[in-house]
């Protein structure tokens, strides 16, 4: 099967210009098929401080009302989104830019939680990925850019978690692609010890997953990434590997970078 390497980046990075940049200018060097999916958290926390908008966060996840699901619409599916299209076209790599309703590329369904009322979340399953169309782009020699944005072909805007949308694409392109999975955030992958940058491991399995967790040794922003990771890994995903950013051609190249995540 031909390979294809989806990429997920978040709001550290996208805030960082020449980090970004440099960032760009390796994921532009991969040979063959690939996706960039983004997040934007960040930036979009900042502008909402600015508006005097309260955000809540649950376990890493946003809650999101009718005000914040503007700012996130704003910041993600436009400003981020286009920025990144933008740049990567200025290094010869031919970037096309998404939200989950352009194309009717990603439907989701507004989350249900016996616990919590999620506000304008949106999940999303396997089924929901149109892959056809992406592979249709993938054929045509375009990069696909997706935003957090999704929709439930209701007319209604969802913000659905960054890395579930890149767990969810990459389990649905994985029938036909050989897909190589990587979650690129600012640390070596996931340390043992949150405190030392250099206590990453370099696998990972659900059993050493749930420990740390229940010691409390891993930090909130990592569980989503975690348990996308497993979710990916479980449904047929080839390869799976949260790694730092700077090091994602040596990834590309060597594969023995950050941690990989083994069932």
């Amino acid at each position: 099967m031909q390979k294809l390497h989806i990429i997920k980046i978040g709001g550290t990075l996208i805030d960082d210009k020449k980090a970004l940049k440099a960032f760009l200018a390796q994921f532009s060097e991969i040979e063959g098929a690939k996706i960039l999916i983004h997040g934007g958290g960040k930036i979009a926390e900042t502008l909402a401080e600015k508006l005097k908008i309260r955000q809540t966060m649950i376990d890493g996840r946003r809650i999101t009302n009718k005000k914040t699901l503007k700012i996130v619409t704003m910041v993600y599916a436009g400003r981020i989104n286009k920025n990144l299209v933008a740049k990567l076209q200025s290094f010869d790599c031919n970037a096309i830019g998404f939200s989950g309703a352009d194309g009717n590329v990603i439907k989701a369904e507004k989350r249900h939680h016996p616990e919590v009322d999620f506000g304008f979340v949106g999940d999303i399953g396997e089924k929901s990925i149109n892959h056809e169309l992406i592979i249709n782009m993938i054929n045509l020699g375009l990069v696909p850019v997706f935003s957090a944005i999704t929709h439930d072909k209701k007319g209604n805007l969802f913000n659905t978690n960054a890395d579930t949308i890149a767990g969810t694409i990459a389990q649905a392109l994985s029938k036909h692609f050989d897909t190589e999975l990587l979650f690129c955030f600012d640390k070596n992958g996931v340390l043992e010890n949150i405190e030392d940058e250099n206590s990453n491991l370099k696998t990972i399995n659900k059993q050493e997953f749930s420990e740390l967790k229940s010691e409390g040794k891993l930090h909130k922003g990592i569980l989503p990434k975690l348990e996308n990771a497993f979710r990916a890994k479980e449904n047929g995903v080839q390869k799976v590997a949260l790694i730092k950013e700077e090091k994602l051609s040596d990834q590309i190249n060597r594969g023995n970078e950050g941690t990989e995540i083994c069932l």
